[in-house]
């Protein structure tokens, strides 16, 4: 059974930092790109960063450029997003989702003072 299981959320105030962190099971991990999308109360979903199998290519929203890193540990197949100088506009559920849309739970981010 495919599974990805989001932690690492929560209540961060403006210019707080948060790392992300996604455990992948039930596939060959190493083998995917993988991404993280986020939907903010009453909006779509909102792609936020891709990175490749091997964690070599990194892409990024220009809304989150600078501020937050992607990176992927094969050996423990978990994904993981840090997020720096965070905003209020960062609000949101994020989700890891594989390259063909499989996607967990979610974990809540709120940056709020």
């Amino acid at each position: 059974e495919v599974q990805l299981v989001e932690s690492g959320g929560g209540l961060v105030q403006p210019g707080g930092s948060l790392r992300l962190s996604c455990e992948a099971s039930g596939f060959r991990f190493s083998g995917y790109t993988m991404k993280w999308v986020r939907q903010a109360p009453g909006k779509g979903a909102e792609w936020v960063s891709t990175i490749n199998s091997g964690g070599e290519r990194t892409t990024y929203a220009t809304s989150v450029k600078g501020r937050f890193t992607i990176s992927r540990d094969n050996a423990k197949n978990t994904l993981y997003l840090r997020m720096n100088n965070l905003k209020p506009e960062d609000t949101a559920v994020y989700y890891c989702a594989t390259s063909d849309g499989f996607r967990g739970q979610g974990t809540q981010v709120t940056v709020s003072s």
